[in-house]
């Protein structure tokens, strides 16, 4: 394990947003236990998928969507509040 200073741009919780020093572009933190419920997120909507409920599929990628909205919109705003340019 290596220890480093990184650049923290949020509060230190959930979906932080950090830049680790030689990146140009800060990154969003994603915690194991927000990373398994995104994961569990997507397999709902594929496990939808195989059993042709497409009701279902359609209305699980639209929270997954919304969530993914979210987290996105909270790295775009803290980019332009330290004049950062988008990376993409």
């Amino acid at each position: 394990m290596e220890r480093i200073e990184a650049e923290l741009f949020t509060d230190g919780g959930n979906d932080a947003v950090v830049r680790l020093p030689g990146r140009r572009f800060p990154g969003v933190l994603v915690q194991g236990d927000s990373l398994h419920i995104l994961r569990s997120d997507v397999a709902e909507v594929v496990e939808a998928c195989e059993r042709g409920d497409m009701d279902e599929a359609r209305d699980s990628a639209g929270l997954l969507l919304a969530n993914l909205d979210a987290l996105l919109a909270r790295y775009e705003a803290v980019l332009s509040e330290h004049e950062i340019p988008r990376p993409y």
